[in-house]
């Protein structure tokens, strides 16, 4: 009975060990998410009045990358993405002129580490914001 017993916590142990990690694994992506979602709309939000087209009476902005991606280091510079472990920019583009496009990795680790959960994992999001300007 004490060897089933035994078993059977170490089994529970386990599964508690493993569901903790992916909680984690989840929160930590979603958090991830939700940074380079702001960082995209930061990113969108960074065009010149001076390069706002008309195009058919509607006023059109312009993005350009370089701008992108100079919003999106100075958004990732606020306390707004501190605490992420190993945060970085992939990408930061505006690929046509419209909307900006961002995508953040950052290093997950779980709570417990065990042979069956790895020490981290790199995590990757893509976002992407369209800028409106009415």
């Amino acid at each position: 009975m004490l060897p089933l017993v035994a078993f059977y916590a170490f089994l529970c142990l386990v599964l508690v060990f493993l569901v903790s990690a992916v909680t984690s694994l989840y929160l930590d992506r979603e958090r991830l998410y939700s940074v380079a979602d702001a960082a995209a709309l930061a990113g969108a939000e960074a065009y010149d009045l001076a390069a706002v087209q008309v195009v058919e009476g509607h006023p059109r902005p312009v993005l350009e990358s370089s701008s992108v991606r100079s919003a999106v280091s100075d958004f990732l510079a606020t306390p707004v993405a501190g605490g992420i472990e190993g945060l970085e920019v992939e990408q930061a583009i505006s690929s046509d002129g419209r909307s900006a496009t961002v995508r953040l990795s950052a290093m997950w680790r779980p709570p417990v580490v065990s042979m069956l959960v790895p020490a981290g994992l790199r995590i990757g999001v893509t976002s992407t914001a369209r800028s409106v300007f009415w």
